[in-house]
């Protein structure tokens, strides 16, 4: 994916000092966290948390994952053949136990919960796949008037992998030259962003397709500005 190149120099929404100031807080939160293992590499922050949920959590989890997914898809305009096969859903975040599980999550990463777009779970079957991507919005692109203004900018992704393949489904980072095969349990937190405040396109990633087995993982996306606030209808 090329790097955008029109871009307006200043975007309110896409604010390289709002977005540093939270990449060194959250940075500060996990440096600080005994359980959390930081994955060096110079050009990218990524983190581990190894057995953040349980078993048995992962197992409610996937059971509700499985009751909604339906076909993924990709931002209109941006649609690629074969480009996510995946299943996917929106999870409640009303839901007693999703909303334990976030709160979990958002404490780890030291962001507010409403920082955050509406948790997705996924799926994956054999030959399913999700090819290289950024979750950062690129603001060239039709979507980002309609993203821009609902929360602006991904900084921090958090994702936990909730069963294991046996074979396929890694979180491959190319430009790293990084791959993270799926445990059960274990969060993966990565920053979408420099410490700068500025797009990281070297988080491109991609989620390899499954060889053997079933692969089912949560995704949360924080943003820059309070997105459930943002979208929360206001009363007439």
């Amino acid at each position: 994916m090329q790097a955008d190149t029109t871009a307006p120099k200043f975007d309110p929404n896409n604010d390289p000092a709002k977005l540093a100031r939270i990449g060194t807080h959250v940075t500060s939160r996990l440096g600080a966290n005994p359980l959390v293992q930081q994955v060096d590499h110079a050009e990218a922050q990524l983190y581990l948390y190894q057995g953040f949920l349980s078993a048995a959590d992962c197992k409610t989890m996937i059971a509700k994952i499985d009751a909604d997914a339906v076909p993924s898809t990709l931002y209109k305009g941006t649609e690629q053949e074969g480009f996510r096969t995946s299943y996917s859903c929106h999870l409640n975040r009303w839901d007693a136990f999703i909303a334990k599980v976030e709160a979990r999550m958002s404490d780890v990463l030291g962001i507010d919960n409403t920082y955050a777009e509406t948790m997705q779970g996924q799926r994956y079957q054999v030959g399913q796949e999700f090819k290289a991507h950024h979750d950062f919005f690129h603001p060239t692109q039709d979507y980002w008037a309609h993203e821009g203004r609902s929360g602006g900018q991904r900084s921090w992704t958090a994702m936990i992998f909730l069963d294991e393949p046996e074979e396929g489904g890694t979180t491959e980072f190319p430009h790293l030259g990084l791959g993270v095969r799926p445990q059960a349990g274990t969060m993966l937190i990565w920053n979408n962003v420099k410490p700068d405040g500025t797009l990281n396109y070297k988080t491109l990633h991609t989620g390899t397709p499954v060889v053997r087995g079933v692969k089912h993982v949560i995704t949360k996306w924080y943003r820059q500005n309070n997105w459930l606030e943002i979208n929360t209808p206001k009363p007439s």
